[in-house]
């Protein structure tokens, strides 16, 4: 971490006073940690975007273990992509439905590729990727 530079920034007041309200729903202790937050966030974003980007992310993964041949064809994909799921946790919600959320590693492009996959896998009842950087240059 380098030197902290300080800086002013001007705002309109209603701007102002709905951050304040943000930094205090999200007890922030000030606002200079909010908006290092913010710009970290909007770094993490950017660098998502770039598919040669090493990325971490989770994909979450809702569906009826019920369905046929659904579970296996979950479990195929995982294991053509055992190199880059670092990990994954399986929880049953009910009777019928099931939770997964698998831990990606790899280059931007791969980890939301495999997102996709296995999103789109028919039966499939819901399924989100969210995606971060590796934080080494945060």
């Amino acid at each position: 971490m380098g030197n902290t530079v300080r800086f002013g920034i001007s705002l309109d007041e209603k701007l102002l006073q709905s951050f304040d309200h943000l930094i205090e729903q999200k007890s922030y202790m000030n606002r200079s940690e909010a908006i290092r937050d913010l710009i970290r966030a909007s770094l993490v974003e950017s660098r998502c975007e770039s598919d040669d980007e090493d990325a971490v992310g989770t994909i979450t993964l809702v569906y009826n273990h019920h369905v046929r041949d659904l579970s296996e064809k979950l479990t195929e994909q995982q294991h053509a992509y055992h190199d880059q799921i670092v990990s994954a946790l399986h929880v049953h919600l009910d009777a019928h439905n099931c939770l997964e959320v698998l831990v990606v590693r790899g280059q931007a492009r791969e980890v939301k590729q495999i997102a996709n996959e296995l999103i789109g896998v028919k039966g499939v009842k819901h399924g989100k990727l969210v995606m971060t950087t590796t934080g080494e240059d945060l």
